[in-house]
C-alpha cells in the first residue's frame, strides 16, 4: 500500500516525468536526441551538485559498501542513462502513442524481475490484473492504432530495451539494499548518466556544429535538465526505496495521461473520448495493485469458523 508520503511521492514524479514528452517535442526539433539527453543530465548533474553541497555532507556522500556502488552504476548506467538514451532514439521511428505503449511496459516487466531478484515485491493475481488494465488504459490514452506496433520499425525495439533496462534498474537498486540514501545515489547517478549519453553521442557521430538553439529549446533543456533530470529523479528513487519497484514503477501508466493533459493544455493537442476512458482504466488497475492484498483462502477459512462457532453454540 501506498503511505501518504510514497503518494506525494509518485504524484510529484509522474507529474515531472509526464511533463518530459510534451518539453521533448519542442526540443528534439532542434537538437539530435542522444546530444539532448546529455545536454539535459548536464544540467541535472550542476543542480544536483549545487544541492549536494548544500544539504549533505561528505559522509553521505561517501560511496561505504558493494551494494552502494552496484545502487550508484543500476542508478546512473540502467535506469537513468541506458534508458533515456534508447526512449529518446526510439521516439525517431515512432509516433508517440506507439512510444507510450511500449515503454509502459516497465511496469509488467518489473514484477517479472522482481520473482527472480525479490520476495517482497511478487504480485498477487488481482495485482496483476491491474497491472494488465493499466496497460490498456495507456493503449486508450495514446488513441493506437494496433496495427502501428508492427510497422514502428527499429524503434519498436529499442523502446522494449528501454523500458526492460528501467525495470531491471528498479529492481537492482531495491536489491543491493545500498546504505546511502537514494538522494546520495541520484547525485552520483547522473553525472554517470550525462557521461554515457555524451559518449554514446560520439559514438553514433551526432553533429552538433551550427546547431540553431531558439529560447524554446533552451526552455525544453531547463525543463527536462531540472525538473525531470533532477527533480523527478530524485523523487523516484525516494519512492523505490520506500515503496518497493513494483508499485514505483506504476508511475509510467500515468506517465502518458500527464503526456496527454499537457498536450492539450500547452501545445492545443486534442483529447478524445476513448483517452478519457483510458483515464479511468489507468486509474481502476492502480486501484487494483496498490491496494491491501486480499487473502480469499483466509476469509473463507475465517468465515467457516465463524458459521461453526454459531453451529455449536
Amino acid at each position: 500500500m501506498f503511505s501518504r508520503r510514497s503518494g506525494a511521492l509518485f504524484a510529484v514524479s509522474a507529474l515531472l516525468f509526464g511533463g518530459t514528452f510534451v518539453a521533448a517535442k519542442a526540443g528534439l526539433a532542434y537538437l539530435p536526441p542522444l546530444f539532448f539527453v546529455a545536454v539535459r543530465f548536464d544540467i541535472g548533474a550542476v543542480v544536483l551538485a549545487a544541492y549536494a553541497a548544500a544539504r549533505l555532507s561528505r559522509a553521505e556522500l561517501r560511496p561505504r559498501t558493494v551494494g552502494d556502488v552496484v545502487g550508484i552504476l543500476a542508478t546512473g548506467l540502467l535506469v537513468i542513462g541506458l534508458t533515456n538514451a534508447l526512449l529518446f532514439v526510439g521516439q525517431q521511428y515512432t509516433t508517440s502513442g506507439v512510444a507510450a505503449v511500449v515503454f509502459s511496459l516497465n511496469p509488467i516487466l518489473t514484477p517479472v524481475f522482481a520473482a527472480v531478484l525479490l520476495t517482497e515485491d511478487r504480485l498477487s493475481v488481482r495485482g496483476s490484473a491491474g497491472m494488465v488494465l493499466g496497460l490498456l488504459g495507456v493503449g486508450l490514452v495514446a488513441n493506437l492504432d494496433p496495427t502501428a506496433l508492427l510497422t514502428g520499425g527499429v524503434g519498436i525495439p529499442l523502446l522494449f530495451c528501454g523500458a526492460v533496462t528501467s525495470a531491471l534498474g528498479a529492481v537492482v537498486i531495491r536489491r543491493a539494499e545500498a546504505t546511502m540514501s537514494s538522494t546520495a545515489r541520484t547525485v552520483w547517478g547522473v553525472p554517470l548518466a550525462a557521461a554515457l549519453s555524451h559518449a554514446l553521442s560520439y559514438s553514433a557521430g551526432e553533429s552538433v556544429t551550427g546547431l540553431s538553439v531558439p529560447p524554446v529549446a533552451v526552455a525544453a533543456l531547463l525543463y527536462v535538465g531540472i525538473c525531470s533530470g533532477a527533480i523527478a529523479y530524485l523523487t523516484y528513487f525516494a519512492l523505490v526505496d520506500e515503496a518497493g519497484a513494483t508499485r514505483a514503477n506504476l508511475l509510467f501508466y500515468f506517465v502518458p495521461v500527464v503526456s496527454a493533459v499537457g498536450g492539450w493544455v500547452l501545445l492545443g493537442e486534442t483529447l478524445s473520448a476513448a483517452s478519457l476512458i483510458g483515464f479511468g482504466v489507468i486509474f481502476t488497475g492502480f486501484l487494483l495493485v496498490s491496494g491491501p492484498p486480499t487473502d480469499v483462502s483466509g476469509t473463507v477459512r475465517s468465515a467457516l469458523r465463524e458459521r461453526i462457532v454459531r453451529i455449536d453454540s
